[in-house]
């Protein structure tokens, strides 16, 4: 069976978003895991001279679900950018729409062909078993290079079971690279979607004091709080006592 149909097909096939798929049922992680697959997939295929990485990449999926063997999941998921390539992809309008209908907040502008190639190719592992399932994941993360971890912690909203990967949210949000940090922090439903008030405020510190976009925190207005508000203020005055300019944004949030 082919994994992808046609995009007109995809959209009769939205009917519903992951908001709240924290408390959701298997087979509406699967049915919205499905949507996102083919979504993704087809916007794989409408990149410039992508016929060899299509091809590739069905080969590989019709391979694994004929045979799910978690070493053979590991080995593509390392060896897709070789056969994928780095390139920036286009994402025109209308996929953009069609992403934001099946995951809130959710987007892939500015990515790479082999970041959205793994994330894609996360999504063909099976969900039926939980602890399978988060193990498999996890030693991903665990062993993942700069590029491997951008793309696994880019997947966090589009994954299953989402209460199971808070604890390593926040392993993001406390790594020391760059990339990974913004991977985390911007253009991510996932922190606002599923972190505590605790975790939540230490995104929003570690952004301003690394320097980030943080108008690109999806949820930084709505999720406000007193405590950070508190811890904001005095970070605003050591900066004003020291001659400092702000960050922009931050008076926002006191």
């Amino acid at each position: 069976m082919r994994l992808v149909g046609r995009f007109r097909i995809l959209f009769a096939q939205l009917i519903i978003g992951w908001t709240g798929c924290g408390n959701a049922r298997p087979p509406t992680l699967l049915m919205n895991i499905l949507q996102m697959s083919q979504t993704l997939f087809y916007l794989i295929e409408q990149q410039p001279s992508s016929e060899k990485a299509v091809d590739y990449l069905r080969q590989q999926a019709d391979s694994f679900q004929s045979q799910p063997q978690i070493a053979t999941f590991y080995r593509v998921f390392t060896a897709l950018p070789r056969f994928v390539g780095r390139q920036v992809i286009d994402v025109p309008a209308d996929m953009s729409f069609a992403l934001e209908q099946i995951r809130p907040g959710f987007t892939v502008t500015g990515w790479t062909l082999d970041r959205l190639a793994r994330v894609w190719w996360l999504l063909q592992l099976p969900v039926d078993n939980e602890t399978a399932y988060t193990k498999t994941i996890s030693q991903l993360f665990k062993a993942g290079e700069l590029n491997e971890l951008v793309a696994l912690y880019s997947a966090l909203p589009v994954l299953a079971y989402p209460e199971a990967w808070r604890f390593q949210a926040t392993e993001g949000i406390r790594n020391n690279i760059a990339d990974v940090q913004s991977a985390i922090m911007l253009h991510n439903p996932y922190p606002a979607d599923q972190l505590d008030e605790a975790a939540w405020n230490q995104l929003v510190l570690k952004a301003f004091f690394t320097d980030k976009d943080v108008s690109q925190i999806i949820g930084l207005n709505s999720r406000k709080n007193a405590q950070l508000a508190h811890t904001l203020a005095d970070y605003v005055a050591e900066r004003r006592a020291a001659g400092r300019s702000l960050p922009a944004r931050i008076e926002e949030l006191l």
